[in-house]
């Protein structure tokens, strides 16, 4: 493989990109407060529910760009994916800090979503190309921006807003300095082309290797209409009774029509899973525990500096007890986590479930990626955008019902709501375990 780049520097670059990526989350879940009811302290007098929908484009455009690249990339060049994420994100961010409405947030979102969408579309498959013998473990560190992220935007929300009382639109204008280090880092690069192209693996044996792309695809854009309430479900549990017709279905699409290993399809009904717990929790951070008696933005940034450190360290841990038994060990924790936040409205115990909530959300979405990279690499980019884009169209699925339920029956009965998640992920991780605890990762290999 040609090495004819500069690995640190495309490396450091990506990590910005993700940055900006992780700065939206925290900014919205901080600017979600100045949109939301004028009787919460709100500027603007926007319902819950309709900010729930102003953001899912944040999900939802992440989804669309972020498959579509898995699909385009190397066909387009990942060159072509890394600047495209670029300017999306310059647009989106212009448009956000000018949005004074639902309709204008919705569309400022729209653009960030597509940006972030196509970072994680560039960026994953990019990392796990120039560091092919440590793929988990880099992609832990990439990913240590996300939450990392986070901890810098929420205390600089607490810092900007709630200390200083400096405007939102200023706090959010913030974004344009990593987006400018990560344009001028790019700038020039030689940026190789993703690990499946340089291997010889062919574009039909990466969607041979999917196993129920159709499926996927399908399921995925229905989501997307749930997103944007273009279909309708009144109830939530018909939320997980329709995941379950998903995997079913993928399975079956799998294993009796393209004759292909299930695993991946298992692993994209859990990607749905892990994703909304993550997720949708952090982005109503504010909402859920405005009443605990604890700064909400405090807790946002205490939750992602665990998951910054944690990712930073991952590669012992996932050496050690093999990438599922870190994500059943991580369903575990956050399980532990949402039901105690949702029990007790004490502070103590408020930190206590938020720091088993962080332990266990920390290794969910860059273990999930390293597991596919090094288990099933024949999936390629378009099997780590799936994944991810299955992650963002969940929450984008899940965050207007969330701010249901908090509106009808409260905050608590909300987090027990989305603590049915991980309980499912329990089981599901168990079985994973069992069968690849004691299996090495897959070396890529030309087709022959």
């Amino acid at each position: 493989m040609d090495q004819n780049y500069n690995k640190f520097r495309l490396f450091v670059g990506s990590c910005f990109a993700l940055l900006v990526t992780a700065l939206t989350f925290a900014m919205r879940a901080k600017i979600e407060e100045v949109f939301g009811p004028v009787e919460d302290g709100g500027i603007f007098g926007i319902s819950k529910e309709a900010i729930g929908w102003a953001f899912s484009p944040a999900f939802w455009g992440f989804t669309i760009a972020m498959v579509l690249g898995g699909f385009v990339i190397d066909i387009v060049k990942t060159r072509t994916i890394v600047w495209a994420a670029f300017f999306l994100q310059l647009v989106g961010a212009i448009l956000f800090i000018l949005a004074d409405s639902k309709e204008t947030l919705f569309a400022a979102n729209v653009f960030i979503g597509l940006g972030n969408g196509s970072v994680e579309a560039a960026f994953n498959p990019l990392i796990a190309t120039i560091y092919p013998k440590n793929k988990s473990k880099m992609l832990n560190r990439f990913h240590v921006w996300f939450p990392g992220g986070i901890v810098i935007g929420s205390l600089l929300a607490y810092l900007f807003m709630d200390k200083m009382e400096i405007g939102w639109q200023i706090y959010a204008g913030l974004l344009f300095i990593p987006l400018a280090i990560y344009g001028i880092l790019f700038l020039g690069q030689k940026i190789p082309e993703t690990e499946r192209v340089t291997s010889g693996v062919s574009y039909r044996g990466m969607m041979k290797a999917i196993g129920a792309p159709f499926t996927i695809i399908i399921a995925m854009t229905f989501m997307i209409l749930l997103a944007i309430n273009v279909v309708t479900l009144p109830q939530g549990w018909m939320y997980l009774a329709m995941i379950a017709v998903i995997s079913v279905i993928s399975i079956v699409e799998a294993a009796f029509i393209h004759k292909e290993n299930v695993i991946f399809p298992v692993i994209f009904t859990l990607m749905l899973l892990t994703s909304a717990t993550e997720l949708v929790t952090n982005q109503w951070v504010n909402a859920l525990l405005g009443d605990a008696g604890v700064s909400p933005m405090l807790m946002l940034a205490m939750i992602s500096g665990i998951m910054a450190v944690g990712r930073f360290f991952a590669g012992s841990l996932i050496h050690r007890i093999n990438p599922t038994g870190v994500l059943l060990l991580s369903s575990i924790f956050s399980a532990i986590g949402i039901y105690t936040l949702s029990l007790f409205n004490i502070p103590a115990v408020t930190i206590i479930g938020a720091i088993f909530f962080a332990i266990g959300i920390t290794y969910f979405w860059p273990t999930m990626l390293g597991f596919a990279s090094e288990y099933i690499p024949r999936t390629g980019a378009l099997g780590l955008s799936l994944l991810g884009g299955a992650g963002f169209v969940s929450a984008s699925m899940f965050m207007p019902l969330m701010g249901r339920v908090m509106e009808e029956s409260g905050t608590q009965v909300a987090l027990r709501s989305i603590g049915t998640l991980p309980i499912i992920m329990i089981i599901g991780f168990a079985i994973l375990f069992a069968v690849y605890r004691n299996k090495k990762p897959v070396e890529l290999q030309q087709e022959g």
